[in-house]
């Protein structure tokens, strides 16, 4: 289910919207006070749809606001035809403008574009490491291979990679690893050793000396 915040005064047109976007697994909250709809915990949302005639504050200051904080995409939605309120708009971090009455099957199409837009934007920002987690975290990838690791040796080096360039200490690997008896450093250095063979010099486990272990990438 996909969460969409809208801003608008309208009830009426706030509730014929959300009830035609359900029907496509889109949930839309509307908020008619701008000043409710700030405070609504902006980030648990996918994307904003804005009035700009709104009740003690003017939209286009909702829109700055927003953009300026959240890094959501934004559609006005307003009856207001003046030009430079669509320019202004744009140019304070909104995505689209779709003016009033519109056919809900066209902000339908807006919303998908936009969405599937951001989606693939965060996507390319996402490090991408050699060393990795396969999306359904049952195996380790190296540069996309799968790794030949003991039951011992994925546990520890899924939680090296799970707190990438931090200290891991002993106690806290041997305390999240059933595959240990508590307390077996001896063991666990054994293991250390073999998953660094298995790394190749590409890839570094620092032995933080007294504290733990730090994966390094």
């Amino acid at each position: 289910m996909t969460n969409i915040l809208m801003i608008e005064d309208d009830a009426e047109y706030a509730e014929l919207l959300g009830n035609f976007l359900a029907k496509y697994n889109l949930n839309l909250k509307n908020y008619q006070d701008p000043y409710l709809g700030l405070s609504a915990g902006i980030d648990k949302y996918e994307l904003l749809i804005l009035d700009l005639s709104l009740p003690g504050m003017d939209g286009l200051e909702v829109c700055k606001e927003v953009a300026s904080k959240y890094d959501i995409p934004i559609i006005i939605s307003s009856a207001r035809s003046d030009l430079s309120d669509k320019i202004t708009g744009l140019q304070l971090g909104a995505d689209d403008y779709l003016p009033k009455p519109y056919d809900p099957q066209e902000m339908l199409a807006r919303i998908t574009s936009l969405l599937r837009r951001y989606k693939k934007i965060h996507k390319e920002k996402e490090p991408r490491f050699k060393l990795m987690l396969s999306p359904s975290q049952e195996d380790i990838l190296l540069d996309g291979v799968v790794l030949d690791l003991t039951p011992a040796e994925f546990v520890v080096t899924k939680l090296l990679i799970q707190n990438r360039n931090a200290t891991v200490s002993k106690e806290q690997i041997l305390y999240n690893s059933k595959v240990f008896e508590y307390g077996s450093d001896g063991s666990l250095a054994v293991i250390l050793n073999r998953i660094r063979k298995k790394l190749g010099s590409e890839i570094s486990i620092k032995t933080v000396r007294g504290v733990g272990y730090r994966l390094i990438s």
